[in-house]
């Protein structure tokens, strides 16, 4: 009996609280029909997120986008990523209590834009840092801490994240696979 209702409650919980829904709509009003949000990823600044369709944003993910975030579309992130696009972790330090008095310029304070390129991938736990730029089809490994640009097809991983491959020879084989999806990758990827 008591398993049969842990399996009841578990199902309610899904059907109410963490059911991921199709459509989204972007800060500019638009209709995001095929996005997906998580109800428990929090998204603080949510006016400077610039968001495409076709984006998935998983569970407990944290998108802080006072600089400015854009992501773009197909882009998956999975679960407890973190994207930041302001650090104050050095004016903290080197401003003391003066930090929070906000009467002159926060030294130290570092505040970015991000961009996710389509059809990228962010794996669980990690750290995209103010200023990074991703191009199309990245990889981001999991535990990865990401900053500074990394370009089209980069396969990304560790702490400090570093570009350690690249994602079309992946693709190239998955591809020999399924040769009816080649045109389709052509036409986003602009290769093969």
């Amino acid at each position: 009996m008591r398993a049969w209702l842990n399996r009841c409650r578990r199902r309610l919980w899904r059907l109410f609280f963490f059911r991921i829904v199709f459509g989204e709509r972007a800060a500019d009003g638009r209709a995001l029909a095929a996005t997906r949000i998580s109800p428990s990823t929090c998204i603080e600044h949510e006016d400077k997120l610039v968001l495409a369709d076709h984006v998935f944003i998983g569970h407990f993910n944290f998108i802080e986008a006072s600089g400015g975030v854009q992501i773009d579309e197909g882009v998956q992130v999975t679960n407890f990523v973190s994207i930041v696009s302001h650090s104050s972790h050095a004016a903290l330090r080197v401003m003391g209590r003066s930090y929070a008095g906000g009467d002159h310029p926060r030294v130290g304070f570092i505040s970015a834009p991000i961009r996710i390129g389509a059809y990228s991938f962010i794996g669980p736990h990690s750290l995209i840092e103010a200023g990074a730029t991703l191009g199309k089809g990245c990889v981001v490994a999991a535990y990865s801490a990401v900053r500074g640009e990394f370009p089209d097809f980069s396969l990304i991983r560790g702490n400090p994240a570093q570009r350690v491959g690249d994602t079309r020879d992946a693709d190239r084989d998955v591809l020999a696979m399924h040769p009816e999806l080649q045109a389709r990758y052509r036409e986003w990827a602009g290769t093969e």
